[in-house]
């Protein structure tokens, strides 16, 4: 018969190892974006913006959005470019003038965890 310290041991580790899925999936749950075009605080120039958003994970393009806000509170969407790559949100903004603009993505995931969040930038006449 085992010792109790052997078997608190070996309960340790199997709990550990059992675990180890659960915490790793836990980490990647969420689509993070990691480059964005604009930039957050960016200042561009007037006219028609590309939008590229890169992200940490696959995204179900037909199930996420882009809203763009002007300084005024007016609020439009943006399509999203269908064909773009897995873990790319692309878009184009025609005809911006100068203002301040809060571009706003939520994007699902191909896991099914929605994300949500936005970018703030500046448009300078040209």
């Amino acid at each position: 018969m085992p010792s109790p310290l052997i078997s608190r041991i070996v309960a340790i580790a199997l709990l550990a190892i059992s675990a180890q899925p659960i915490f790793s999936n836990a980490a990647r749950a969420h689509a993070v974006i990691i480059e964005s075009a604009p930039a957050v605080d960016s200042v561009v120039t007037a006219g028609d913006i590309d939008v590229t958003l890169r992200f940490n994970s696959r995204i179900d393009h037909q199930r996420s959005r882009l809203t763009l806000t002007s300084a005024d509170g007016a609020v439009r969407a943006i399509p999203i470019v269908t064909d773009s790559a897995a873990d790319i949100v692309s878009a184009k903004m025609p005809g911006l003038g100068a203002g301040q603009y809060r571009l706003r993505w939520q994007v699902l995931a191909i896991d099914g965890h929605l994300t949500r969040g936005d970018i703030p930038f500046s448009v300078k006449a040209p």
